[in-house]
């Protein structure tokens, strides 16, 4: 006699040795890409905003550095201009009163950046530093287009011969461009290490540490 040979009913295994059900999985892999794809955009609109008004603020550069900016005086003898004073330092102190302007409003931004959106990002700081750098080309061609003449030659024929006039203002060191977006990235860094909120601890997923299913043999 002779033992039959069909086996012993065994329980259905699962197919996997461990983690969540393939649809379970599947629908959180989806959940998490929308929402990158939703924070994305957000970054995208945000930065969109801070670099169109970051660049608005050129205006008020170009306005506070023609008010603020000391002139050089010129004077003609009819048939050449002439510096008044050999020795003023008024065209370097047009450069001096741009840089500050320009870090001041830079800071500005920054705060003002920080405020609108409470935390870092590549694309904030990008639209902050490419925003300060048009806003001071903005302030730059303001400053010397609402300013005196950039005519010197004619301005001397219709002030005369002898009479004192200011000559046309002017950015003669080009790197104080840079003030205010180094101005601006400098001080939303701080901002953004001392008051923004810290990123989240990662969340660990339970199905990682479940036990194989199932148990191996040793």
């Amino acid at each position: 006699m002779t033992a039959p040979l069909t086996p012993p009913h065994q329980p259905d295994r699962p197919s996997s040795s461990s983690g969540p059900p393939a649809s379970y999985a599947s629908a959180w892999t989806d959940d998490a890409h929308l929402a990158k794809q939703a924070e994305l955009r957000r970054d995208l609109r945000d930065s969109a905003v801070v670099l169109a008004a970051v660049t608005v603020l050129g205006v008020a550069l170009g306005l506070l550095w023609l008010w603020l900016a000391p002139r050089v005086p010129l004077i003609s003898d009819g048939d050449a201009v002439f510096l008044e004073n050999t020795e003023g330092e008024e065209a370097i102190a047009a450069d001096g009163t741009f840089v500050l302007l320009a870090v001041g409003l830079g800071a500005l931004s920054a705060a003002g950046a920080f405020l609108f959106r409470r935390r870092g990002g590549i694309a904030l700081v990008i639209a902050l530093a490419v925003g300060g750098l048009l806003a001071s080309l903005l302030g730059w061609g303001m400053g010397v287009w609402l300013g005196p003449s950039q005519d010197v030659a004619e301005h001397a024929r219709q002030v005369g011969e002898g009479v004192t006039f200011d000559a046309y203002l002017q950015l003669r060191a080009k790197g104080a461009l840079l003030a205010w977006p180094l101005a601006a990235m400098a001080v939303h860094l701080g901002l953004t290490a001392l008051f923004a909120p810290r990123d989240p601890e990662p969340v660990h997923d339970p199905y990682d540490a479940a036990p194989a299913w199932p148990p191996r043999a040793p």
